[in-house]
């Protein structure tokens, strides 16, 4: 009996340590995988999906964000330039805009393409203002929804001020500076008026460098467009009358203008750019309302990576 007792304390314990070690295994696995993704600095791989049967393609790009980085739509852009199965690309904006110099960068990849001779026909959503629209002004031709919002043509940089806060909580800085405007824009100090003209300049320097892309690319006189570059959205029906877009449509028309620009006879196939995500990304990710998500991109947005100077339609 006793002999039978010592058995299966053995065969329990056997089997309990067994299950530990597995479960070890895997939770360090798991974690070891999502330290991978989340720590992940180059890109991800990617896929294209086609859909339609059609022997000619469209590419359709979609710029749907607040833009920070120019890396995915540059991509994407020079991918299917130098495709020559893809006949022309639509640029799908519903954007409020974003950083300065990210939206030049895709403005210059867009032109480049329409410039290779390649059409570029550019939908607007809900939403294509400030950034997003200098980013349109690169392509061959704007469709607009007569419900859009555009326009915002102009430039804005916030800084807060915490210094009445860091009084409060005892919060002090000390700066060592080897300039007068090294260090314009510290959020523990009021600006001053040297501030000011300094950051003014450069503002108003974005803001020239706006107008002179929206006046060369619309054929609109400089000084007639400044009357109406004054930060505000328009509507898509507002901005056909003041010559800021081509036409009105939806997203269809615009897949239907390429078509025809692009010769292509029939319905043609459209093709998407579709990122390969692993377990742990669908997790944090790929789920409706996840608050992870909701994290991330409002830190994303907001805080971390939220550049000074914009092209950017504030609420």
């Amino acid at each position: 009996m006793n002999e039978t007792k010592s058995n299966s304390g053995r065969w329990f314990w056997g089997i309990f340590i067994g299950l530990v070690v597995i479960a070890l295994v895997f939770v360090g696995i798991s974690f070891l995988v999502l330290a991978v993704s989340v720590t992940a600095t180059g890109d991800r791989n990617f896929e294209y999906v086609t859909s339609g049967s059609g022997n000619e393609k469209i590419a359709v790009v979609e710029l749907d964000f607040t833009i920070l980085d120019s890396k995915s739509i540059v991509r994407q852009f020079k991918k299917y330039r130098e495709d020559k199965s893809i006949k022309a690309i639509v640029l799908r904006v519903n954007s409020p805009g974003g950083g300065v110099a990210a939206s030049q960068e895709m403005y210059e990849e867009v032109k480049k393409t329409r410039d290779s001779g390649k059409p570029v026909i550019v939908s607007f959503g809900s939403i294509a203002a400030s950034g997003g629209y200098y980013v349109a002004c690169g392509g061959s031709l704007i469709v607009s929804n007569p419900g859009t919002l555009t326009g915002s043509i102009g430039v804005i940089a916030t800084f807060p001020n915490w210094k009445e806060l860091g009084e409060k909580i005892g919060v002090k800085q000390t700066v060592v500076k080897s300039g007068k405007l090294k260090d314009s824009g510290n959020p523990f100090r009021d600006m001053n008026s040297d501030d000011l003209e300094y950051f003014q300049e450069i503002i108003d320097n974005s803001y020239e460098q706006f107008l002179e892309v929206v006046s060369t690319e619309r054929k609109i006189d400089r000084e007639e467009l400044r009357k109406i570059a004054n930060g505000r959205v328009y509507t898509g029906k507002q901005a056909k009358e003041l010559k800021l877009v081509d036409s009105l449509g939806t997203y269809e028309d615009a897949i239907r203008i390429a078509g025809q620009i692009a010769k292509i006879n029939g319905e043609p196939s459209i093709v998407r750019e579709k990122s390969r995500r692993n377990f742990f990304e669908y997790l944090v990710e790929g789920v409706s309302g996840n608050p992870l998500k909701e994290i991330k991109e409002e830190l994303n947005t907001e805080f971390l990576n939220k550049p000074v100077l914009q092209y950017k339609f504030e609420r």
